[in-house]
């Protein structure tokens, strides 16, 4: 059972065939879930004939692709990819940047915006201390979901079944003794995330590193943004940043507003 409601399916419409195709995109981006052709046409109401030529269209392009078996399409690299560009690139990231900036005044440590692309979490932005001993991961950066307090976190909002499919069935990687790979061990570590709201990366990814994260609230309920705080095990234990929860929750409502402000911006511009 999915932790939260899944989203409502966009219609396929739009006054040209290249704003159909872009509505089809927006159906198969929506859900977390392979379609298959009579899948997407008991959903949509369109014709299979129809829709098998717009899959071609799109998976010719790169935006869609199929499964091993060939009859189940996901988003493809290109869309991906476009997605990525759009959260590095978009027009708030000086604002963004700010609040990270005022974040890691505060907390005297390394903070970073964070969002999960596949198996991994991407870092967006990022602010270093002034500390001379710290870890350094531009922006650009992607860790492993599993074994970052950031992912861990986002991975949380995810049903059991979503995050087997994301997480593949090969055995997880451990990059420190501390790392969790056995599944249960896992599954209990995101139900801990999803009920306390934030998560701790104690070591779990890179020797002698602490890291804190909490989401970015969401007007949709699920959030693919987080913000996080990272610093050496000499300077930060897990107390001492579970102290600075509510500067890290200040800073992830703070990013929120700038979120919801973008679209108000945009049309008053």
């Amino acid at each position: 059972m999915d932790l939260v409601p899944a989203p409502a399916l966009p219609e396929i419409n739009g006054d040209t065939p290249t704003m159909r195709l872009f509505a089809l995109l927006e159906v198969i981006a929506a859900r977390e879930q392979l379609y298959s052709l009579q899948r997407l046409a008991e959903e949509t109401g369109l014709p299979k004939p129809t829709l098998h030529r717009m899959l071609v269209q799109l998976e010719g392009a790169g935006l869609l692709q199929r499964s091993a078996d060939g009859r189940h399409y996901a988003t493809g690299v290109r869309l991906r990819q476009l997605a990525e560009n759009l959260l590095f690139n978009d027009t708030f990231h000086g604002t963004r940047r700010a609040v990270l900036r005022e974040l890691v005044k505060e907390v005297g440590e390394s903070c970073n915006l964070t969002a999960l692309s596949g198996s991994e979490v991407i870092y967006l932005d990022r602010v270093e201390t002034s500390a001379p001993l710290r870890f350094y991961l531009h922006p650009g950066s992607r860790v492993p979901a599993h074994c970052s307090a950031s992912g861990k976190l986002l991975l949380s909002q995810m049903s059991s079944g979503q995050r087997r499919r994301l997480l593949g069935p090969m055995a997880l990687e451990a990059f420190t003794p501390r790392t969790l790979v056995d599944r249960d061990a896992l599954e209990a570590e995101f139900a801990r995330c999803q009920a306390q709201g934030y998560a701790v990366d104690n070591e779990e990814f890179l020797p002698g590193l602490t890291c804190l994260a909490v989401l970015v609230p969401s007007p949709q309920g699920r959030s693919n943004l987080c913000v996080a705080m990272q610093a050496p095990v000499v300077r930060l234990s897990v107390d001492k940043a579970l102290a600075m929860l509510p500067s890290l929750r200040r800073a992830a409502d703070a990013l929120a507003q700038v979120e919801r402000e973008v679209p108000l911006q945009a049309q008053s511009a």
